[in-house]
């Protein structure tokens, strides 16, 4: 493989994990991000003699081709990530997670680049039809929110409008993800529910009976990674959950997890019997063809969420800048 990668969105939650695996690889990345929640993600690898950094906005097309320039892959992350996000930004969620993307796409291969590797989401899938089974790569798409629809969307464009195209592309539906990063967030259900017990020692819980996959982020990093390095032939125009079959949990079962670390948690359940997600979701494609396995569960990204808000390092752990919203 050659050996320099763009990752977009390189400051956000998890393309700040991904740049440092790449570093540490062996690899030269060039980070590309707006930096709507700030760069101190990225200050620690700075000064790395293999990274470079481009501040830049997916939708100005100039923007785009300087940081296509002179790299060999793409690693797209940059997206108004999330149901509230997209939501409460439509508009802009429209421009940079369906316009500006296709735009990437196409100058990436107009520029020759050889591999293009997208973020997309389980949350593609919806509301199962049969709560009682699980969805897989073949499993209808089942979209309830502009997030998922934009994601389909542009996956749709990937592998079928353009299965054909002169670039590897790859698209990979993250299971939810948790644990640590250096763009902290606790917008996400394992942090969320971890930090407020720890600042207040309870959680109210909507919907305790729904259910979701999740995945650590170092592990959903490593699966780009992976996609980068595999043979082509097994992931041209192909699509992989990403996570673990046995990582699929209600509400209830991560209340329960965090309980079992800090007993004196008290679960607040508020029971509804309709939630517009409720999927669990077979991440075995991914394990057999491209010898991928999680190292992390979710107890332990508990654990590293106690540590962090034990420590006494974040001092407003309830502040903005920890949330995409």
């Amino acid at each position: 493989m050659s050996k320099k990668i763009l990752v977009t969105g390189g400051a956000g939650y998890i393309g700040s994990v991904l740049v440092r695996i790449l570093l540490n690889k062996g690899y030269q990345v060039r980070a590309f991000d707006s930096l709507k929640f700030g760069g101190d993600a990225l200050y620690d690898v700075a000064q790395h003699p293999s990274f470079e950094f481009m501040r830049g906005d997916l939708r100005v097309d100039a923007d785009v081709e300087r940081a296509l320039n002179g790299v060999d892959h793409v690693a797209h992350l940059a997206a108004i990530v999330g149901d509230p996000a997209c939501s409460k930004f439509s508009d802009e969620a429209q421009e940079v997670n369906w316009t500006a993307s296709v735009k990437l796409f196409e100058k990436a291969e107009a520029s020759g680049l050889k591999r293009f590797v997208f973020a997309s989401t389980c949350s593609n899938y919806g509301k199962m039809a049969d709560p009682n089974s699980y969805v897989d790569e073949t499993s209808e798409l089942r979209p309830v929110s502009l997030y998922a629809e934009l994601k389909v969307k542009f996956e749709n464009y990937l592998l079928k409008e353009r299965k054909e195209a002169n670039i590897c592309a790859t698209a990979l539906r993250f299971s939810t993800v948790y644990g640590f990063s250096p763009r902290i967030r606790f917008d996400l259900t394992v942090n969320e529910f971890t930090r407020n017990v720890c600042l207040t020692g309870e959680q109210e819980i909507w919907g305790p009976q729904f259910n979701r996959p999740y995945c650590h982020v170092d592990d959903l990093a490593r699966a780009v990674v992976l996609a980068l390095e595999a043979p082509e032939t097994k992931v041209k125009a192909n699509v992989f959950n990403v996570g673990d079959t046995t990582e699929n949990y209600s509400k209830r079962m991560l209340m329960e997890e965090i309980q079992k670390q800090l007993p004196n948690a008290k679960a607040i359940y508020v029971e509804r019997t309709e939630d517009p997600r409720d999927y669990r979701v077979n991440c075995d494609k991914i394990k057999n063809e491209l010898g991928f396995s999680i190292t992390k569960k979710v107890p332990d990204g508990i654990r590293e969420i106690i540590k962090l808000m034990h420590s006494g390092i974040i001092t407003d752990a309830r502040a903005a800048k920890f949330s995409n919203i």
